[in-house]
């Protein structure tokens, strides 16, 4: 089930170490039904919402509340186009179960992370009410993207340091509190990634991500971006928010260097999404359609078995992925 929701992301999750690894991919099929939740838009929003925080407070005690997951599964698997996240709401209650078994030190991390990760996921829904161009709303200020990207991404870089510190007898000599921060900006520069990637189908699905306070400067408004023409205009803009993602991402890297070198698998599944995200904002700089919402700007599949084969055949030598890393950089910015 894992492997068929999280795309690429099971790649990362596939190569943790054994002992944190049902943590982890616990804690993100969760995420993913809070999202599947959060996304079933031939629901109204208000709906959406409601069976969120239905969803949140399953984590916010140690009971179980059967005829609320049974209530959340009633009125969202009629609406369910995807076999794989039907599967998901359809194993909800197995999940739920397998929670409750872990560890008390495990369940607290996993709830902290359900009660701040939906703050996302409630911030699309009420930030941007409509779900088509003609309805299209935006972030107004910097701050705002920022706290969206902790909540969506920023946290998981949070709950990940303190569960491997946890899990993994290498790390207790990490400062916990000082890498869970570095592990935030690590995921903010995730999600930074994702925002440009998919600016254009977003924007045609009434969102837009770039704080106004920015389009602001360069004569823009959110519906001109609709426009692949306004691409000339937008690229200044553009450029900024690649350069604070790569500046995130370069914590990202310091984070992953930090570990261990025996902690191979720790480092791989560090190396793989800075690397690959790097390798997406190569493109997306570069892309001359990317306001196109019908063009797909990614790394290649080839450039991910590249990437995956690099540094799993060296072991995760921090001499070769910081030159790799280190190279693409100067072709980003």
């Amino acid at each position: 089930m894992l492997k068929q929701v999280s795309r690429s992301f099971y790649l990362t999750l596939n190569v943790l170490p054994s002992d944190v690894r049902d943590e982890m991919g616990l804690a993100y099929l969760l995420a993913r039904a809070a999202d599947t939740i959060a996304d079933t838009d031939l629901i109204g929003r208000d709906q959406r919402l409601w069976y969120l925080n239905m969803f949140r407070d399953q984590f916010r005690g140690d009971e179980v509340q059967p005829q609320a997951v049974q209530s959340i599964q009633a009125g969202l698997l009629p609406h369910q186009t995807d076999s794989a996240e039907r599967v998901l709401l359809e194993r909800l209650p197995d999940c739920l179960a397998l929670y409750r078994k872990f560890e008390q030190g495990d369940r607290e991390r996993i709830r902290w992370l359900m009660d701040v990760l939906p703050n996302g996921m409630e911030m699309d829904l009420t930030r941007f009410p409509g779900s088509s161009a003609q309805d299209l709303s935006a972030l107004e200020r910097p701050e705002e993207l920022d706290r969206y990207t902790y909540y969506v991404a920023g946290c998981v870089g949070e709950f990940w340091t303190r569960m491997v510190c946890a899990h993994r007898p290498a790390m207790k000599h990490w400062d916990v509190d000082r890498m869970s921060a570095i592990g935030v900006r690590f995921g903010k520069g995730l999600q930074l990634t994702n925002i440009v990637k998919d600016i254009a189908r977003d924007l045609h699905n009434g969102r837009c991500y770039v704080p106004t306070q920015w389009l602001d400067e360069v004569g823009l408004k959110p519906a001109d971006l609709l426009r692949p023409g306004s691409l000339p205009m937008f690229r200044p803009i553009l450029l900024r928010m690649i350069r604070q993602a790569v500046e995130h991402l370069d914590q990202g890297w310091l984070y992953t260097m930090a570990l261990p070198r025996f902690e191979i698998r720790q480092r791989l599944a560090c190396m793989w999404p800075i690397l690959l995200a790097g390798e997406t904002l190569k493109r997306v700089a570069t892309a001359p359609d990317l306001l196109d919402p019908t063009v797909n700007v990614k790394a290649p599949r080839s450039v991910v078995y590249r990437v995956m084969a690099l540094t799993t055949f060296t072991g995760a030598c921090g001499y070769v992925g910081t030159a790799y890393w280190g190279r693409l950089r100067k072709q980003i910015v």
